[in-house]
Formats: C-alpha cells, sequence, structure tokens
C-alpha cells in the first residue's frame, strides 16, 4: 500500500513539473515603449487623464515567431510596466502624486492595467503595480490604446516626456 502511495505522488510530482515545463515553453514576452507627454498647463490637484496613444501591434507575427497563432493565446496579462522621464533631463516624479494606465481598444472598454497610488520623492524612475488583468483581447487584436491619468502636485514649468516600458506575458496553448 505504501509502494502504491508512492508511486502515485511521484507521478502527480511528475505531471506538476511537466506541465510547468510545457507552459515556460508556451511563454513568451511582449515589449512595447511609449511615451507619455505632461503638458505644463496641466491642471493640478485632481486625476485628470492624458492624452491617449494608439499602439499598433504586430501581434500575427509575433505569436508566429514564437511558433503560436491568436487563436492559442489563452492568457495575456501586463507583467511589468516602468516609467523614466525623458525630457527634459535631470527632472524628478516630484511632481507626480500618482498615476493610473488603462488599455482599451476600439470595441472593448477601458480596463485598468496598471497603477501608482503614492509616487516616491525624488524618484527618477517608477515601477507601477499590475493589476493582472486579462489581456487576451487587446493584444490579439490590431490596435489598442493606451490611455493615463495623473495627479500632479504642482504645475509643472514645461513639458514632460515619459518614456513607458511595457512588458506583457503572454502564454498559449500547445494545440
Amino acid at each position: 500500500m505504501k509502494r502504491v502511495f508512492l508511486a502515485a505522488v511521484a507521478l502527480f510530482a511528475f505531471i506538476v513539473v511537466a506541465c510547468d515545463k510545457v507552459d515556460d515553453l508556451l511563454t513568451f514576452y511582449i515589449n512595447e515603449e511609449e511615451s507619455i507627454r505632461i503638458e505644463s498647463s496641466f491642471p493640478f490637484g485632481t486625476l485628470m487623464p492624458l492624452t491617449p496613444v494608439t499602439v499598433t501591434t504586430n501581434s500575427e507575427e509575433t505569436f508566429k515567431n514564437n511558433k503560436t497563432r491568436a487563436e492559442l493565446v489563452k492568457d495575456v496579462t501586463l507583467n511589468k510596466l516602468s516609467l523614466a522621464i525623458a525630457e527634459p533631463q535631470g527632472e524628478n516624479f516630484n511632481f507626480l502624486k500618482r498615476i493610473e494606465i488603462y488599455i482599451s481598444s476600439e470595441d472593448k472598454k477601458a480596463v485598468k492595467i496598471a497603477y501608482l497610488d503614492e509616487v516616491p520623492q525624488n524618484a527618477t524612475s517608477l515601477e507601477l503595480k499590475s493589476t493582472n488583468a486579462k489581456l487576451d483581447e487587446f493584444i490579439k487584436g490590431d490596435t489598442y490604446t493606451i490611455s493615463t491619468k495623473a495627479e500632479l502636485t504642482k504645475p509643472v514649468s514645461q513639458d514632460i516626456t515619459i518614456k513607458a516600458d511595457m512588458r506583457f506575458k503572454v502564454t498559449a496553448d500547445p494545440f
């Protein structure tokens, strides 16, 4: 009886490890870099939307390069989103109180994908918190829109350009 139990435990462990290995083989990342612009006329003290950015996907080619197809993609989530100030040089995020990032498409309403409720003082780069929202339908499409809501702590004297680096984790089914 003990042998049967040990064999069952060993078989279960093998299946779990094998499934993890298969998922690793079927998982890849899509990196996107976009610019967010905060104009010097942007109001402060309230959470306000910035100009949205439309992203053209290369999803069919990306899926093909990773040996899969859109219909086999089963799970897409935002794995990482970092912000850094591109212009002006030497600026930090002291002007920013909080920030939220959304994704939408022509036929799908906006979904919050990342946020930071309290921006640390003197930060020159930020790592936003992912909401772990399911993003399959956005990434499979031809385009999606990234929109941002920001709350400033003080007025900015010149336009600020922020570079947003996004990494989406994609997992596909084998068949």
